[in-house]
């Protein structure tokens, strides 16, 4: 097997032409905005816009928060319940923004109230032009309005999107929102999501960001794409080559998981779980928590694979190794030990090795190996170790030095 190789000349020109061309025509007196101190680790939460769409109201978001804490998603670190596009109604006389009255008839206040009352943090939507993707009320010209009303409300987390933008400029735009957000003073974590096309990654911290999306939306498949969406192979693509821009309180953003949503396989579950853990992604889950069959609710809350996403080290993992369908993904996490996805891309199984050299690791050191989807230790090895991976499917290990005197 050959080692991983630079990104293909294909990849490089996206990269290019990802580089937001009016990006030099920012003012000159943007400032970088200090961290908030949220999001520490990736937000971990369900979001209602993979599975429902436009098709939102007050009783199935209520629903649904229940059903995060009856399925064992919120003793498993899930926290925030995020209404996506949908939920506005008009803006009043005054400009202030309201709720559709007919989907939240006792006004948003209120579901955000039984959220909370679950022990959970409630999530909003809105979008940085005059219209939100789905053409209702959007921020423009109405950020500090709408942040004090979302303050009221007792929001904690806001998406923002990028649709109806005009020529405004994305990193000034988002700046906005972020001082808007601060000025408030209640903590609201900011998810930035102009789908990757002016490489947030490069501004979106000092923006005021803790998270942005890198690519344009998910579709529920393994690869391939779905007019605008893509699938979840390639959003993996597009994130080789940003790591170094993410970190505690400010995370790259693959999108949301799919997992329970009928598009991909179990074992294809299982791989975008794991591989959005090594890429340190927010954890949020997007498909009906009401009606989770067992295998879902065993990958969504599995406490091993959730732990290396959650590591506070908070240093995304990286490919290793790249050889046709094989794939070696390495992450580092605290206790000097790393996490490791080996997967297979293709549609017959492979036999792959997994050398100590690609975990930077001396070869004649003991390590001991965990197995985090059967949730059992390996004999303790040396050098190296192969595996049988079946077809479009990963193994997640951890790696542990073995101390001296340790039996295994």
């Amino acid at each position: 097997m050959a080692k991983f190789l630079p990104l293909t000349a294909l990849w490089l020109a996206a990269l290019v032409l990802s580089v937001p061309p009016g990006l030099a025509s920012e003012p000159m007196h943007f400032y970088a905005r200090p961290a908030n101190g949220l999001a520490l680790t990736p937000p971990m939460g369900w979001n209602s816009w993979n599975h429902f769409g436009c098709h939102v109201n007050a009783a199935l978001i209520e629903r649904e928060a229940r059903a995060m804490v009856s399925s064992g998603m919120k003793a498993a670190g899930y926290r925030y319940v995020i209404i996506d596009d949908c939920w506005q109604g008009a803006r009043g006389p005054n400009g202030n923004i309201h709720a559709d009255r007919k989907r939240f008839p006792q006004g948003m206040k209120a579901v955000v109230d039984a959220v909370h009352a679950l022990g959970l943090k409630f999530g909003i939507y809105s979008d940085a032009g005059a219209e939100t993707c789905q053409g209702r009320p959007g921020g423009r010209g109405h950020e500090y309005q709408d942040a004090l009303t979302y303050a009221r409300w007792g929001v904690d987390y806001l998406k923002y999107d990028w649709c109806n933008t005009g020529g405004e400029r994305p990193r000034t735009a988002y700046a906005t929102m972020a001082d808007a957000l601060r000025a408030t003073g209640r903590p609201i974590v900011f998810s930035l999501c102009d789908w990757g096309v002016r490489a947030p990654w490069r501004w979106g911290a000092a923006a005021g960001g803790n998270l942005w999306r890198t690519t344009p939306d998910i579709w529920d498949s393994w690869s391939g794409h779905h007019g605008f969406a893509i699938g979840m192979l390639n959003i993996l693509d597009r994130q080789v080559g940003l790591a170094h821009y993410a970190g505690p309180g400010h995370w790259n953003d693959p999108d949301m998981l799919e997992i329970g949503n009928g598009g991909m396989t179990q074992a294809q579950y299982r791989a975008q779980f794991s591989l959005w853990a090594m890429l340190a992604a927010p954890l949020i889950a997007g498909n009906d928590l009401t009606h989770m069959d067992a295998q879902t609710r065993a990958i969504l809350t599995n406490r091993e694979v959730i732990a290396v996403d959650q590591d506070r080290l908070g240093i995304e993992g990286q490919p290793v190794y790249r050889h046709g369908a094989a794939e070696i993904w390495v992450r580092p996490l605290t206790g000097g030990r790393e996490a490791v996805v080996l997967l297979n891309r293709g549609t017959q199984p492979l036999s792959m090795r997994l050398t100590w050299s690609e975990l930077g690791l001396p070869s004649y050191l003991p390590v001991q190996l965990r197995d985090l989807w059967r949730h059992r230790d390996l004999p303790v090895a040396t050098h190296a170790v192969r595996f049988h991976v079946a077809p479009t499917s990963v193994i997640m290990l951890t790696e542990t030095p073995v101390r001296p005197g340790h039996s295994g």
